[in-house]
């Protein structure tokens, strides 16, 4: 029961079976969608594998890649092999030894499974030779974004043997090699994990037990750090800033983040999307002249965030800085309706049970609503949106996507003809040609070009309206130390230390 979580009563949920001598309890935005490495579409799931799954490879603070579960790793001169060398004192949750056979095992699976959503950031990888420490991937043309492919669930390497005998039920007693082994999870209440001693790194790690809670409220969850009932937060609303800042039982951690919160339209999936929202890229551009992101930003998060409209943060190496953030034109969004002969229009809008996310569709809708546009918002669990949108079965759905350090990772998932969050059905083939493109140079020049032509082509038909990238903040116990913030926004556990 996720509301349950009022000031203090977040320290009811845990049993005395559970309680260690270090229990660190996080609050999380929302329930975590599925602990599958290859079915898992949301960012909080990323959240938890970082202690629950090592990856191939991870990132800095820099955003370099550096080893995690391979040491070492290098391309082919033609670019069509790539050749890593993994850790030999890896062990998975139920005692088996990770080997490059494993590897494969895990790629394979989450290429050719029904159910994966890997399928196409992994498509190039034609063939995977395991050689006991060693592990090729060849591949059908070159791919410049698979090591970033590496750093996220893609990456992740569970126990062979635990896929084989839970099939597509892994996520009931998911195991990895990660720092911590699973215990339990109890839907909208709490995931539960304690540190696991054979990790190849487990010194590092000091907190016995990591319990993370699922509180939609932002006050909510300052509240419950602020009482101590929790002692960690993630994503901190900006207007809370100030009085958390002004607390001393509080510490707030902030880092530039590539995530960005972007909006959905359905535009070819199913009965739904035939509106005109879904049908013609001038009613889409009228929503987008009718919203003024600059004043959204000062509302919702006095001034924090960064009014955005393209997948790449501004300022970026790969933002086309050609196309700035259109102001806010009311008349010419009026014209626009007009064009497509229609007086007013109306649409509903999906949005997550987290306050920051209605207040932001609140202050749209009420924008929208003076350009002729009327919007309806419904509010569900994050998981519920999800589904509804991999069936086709919204117009509009809010979105956050926690950013990849590849600029690939950040485009084509949803807008690529087979994107795995490409819900709305989008499909241009210039776009995708400029896009595979791009995958397959390594110069930073050539890239730019092209990922500028792919922000015009997306500017023009418009299959997502992207608002704003995101600042991260934490909020943490002045008793917590160790955290080091990371601009994907996930909360890495190496070296946090919580004393009794």
């Amino acid at each position: 029961m996720p509301n349950r979580f009022l000031l203090g009563a977040a320290a009811l949920v845990l049993t005395p079976a559970l309680a260690l001598a270090a229990n660190l309890r996080i609050g999380l935005q929302g329930d975590p969608d599925v602990l599958d490495p290859a079915i898992g579409g949301s960012f909080l799931d990323r959240v938890v594998f970082a202690g629950l799954c090592d990856k191939l490879v991870d990132i800095d603070r820099d955003l370099n890649y550096v080893p995690q579960l391979a040491t070492e790793w290098a391309w082919s001169a033609d670019a069509l092999t790539l050749t890593m060398k993994l850790r030999r004192d890896v062990v998975f949750h139920d005692g088996e030894t990770m080997d490059a056979a494993s590897v494969k095992a895990n790629v394979e699976r989450a290429k050719t499974m029904a159910e994966s959503r890997r399928k196409a950031e992994l498509g190039p990888i034609k063939e995977i030779e395991a050689d006991g420490p060693t592990v090729r991937f060849r591949l059908t043309q070159p791919h410049a974004p698979l090591i970033g492919v590496f750093t996220d669930r893609g990456g992740m390497v569970a126990s062979p043997k635990a896929l084989a005998a839970l099939g597509n039920q892994f996520q009931t007693r998911p195991a990895c090699s990660g720092p911590y082994s699973f215990v339990e999870r109890v839907a909208l209440d709490r995931i539960v994990l304690k540190r696991f001693d054979r990790h190849w790194d487990a010194p590092a790690y000091k907190i016995d037990q990591i319990t993370y809670l699922p509180i939609a409220d932002s006050t909510v969850r300052l509240g419950n750090l602020r009482s101590g009932s929790l002692e960690m937060i993630e994503r901190v609303a900006a207007t809370d800033l100030a009085e958390a800042r002004a607390d001393r039982r509080v510490r707030i951690v902030d880092a530039p983040s590539i995530a960005y919160n972007t909006v959905s339209f359905n535009l070819n999936a199913g009965e739904r999307s035939n509106t005109p929202l879904g049908r013609d890229p001038r009613v889409r551009e009228a929503l987008e002249l009718a919203i003024d992101r600059t004043v959204l930003n000062q509302v919702v998060f006095n001034g924090e965030y960064i009014p955005s409209n393209q997948p790449w943060v501004p300022g970026s190496t790969f933002h086309a800085k050609e196309f700035p953030v259109p102001k806010r034109d009311v008349a010419r969004a009026r014209a626009l309706l007009k064009e497509a002969g229609l007086d007013r229009v109306s649409f509903t809008f999906y949005i997550p049970t987290s306050t920051v996310e209605q207040q932001v569709a609140q202050v749209m809708q009420a924008m929208a609503a003076e350009a002729g546009i009327d919007i309806k918002l419904e509010v569900m669990e994050a998981t519920t949106i999800t589904q509804r949108n991999i069936k086709g079965d919204y117009q509009a759905s809010f979105a956050i996507w926690s950013g990849r350090p590849d600029p690939d990772g950040n485009a084509a998932i949803w807008f690529t003809c087979n994107g795995f969050v490409n819900w709305g059905k989008y499909c241009n083939p210039k776009l995708e040609e400029t896009l595979n493109k791009a995958r397959q140079v390594t110069g930073v020049p050539e890239r730019q070009a092209l990922y500028r032509d792919a922000a015009e082509i997306l500017l023009k038909d418009r299959p997502h309206m992207i608002l704003y990238h995101l600042r991260w903040f934490w909020g943490l116990s002045a008793r917590l130390d160790g955290f080091q913030p990371y601009p994907d926004g996930i909360i890495r556990l190496r070296g946090m230390t919580l004393p009794n």
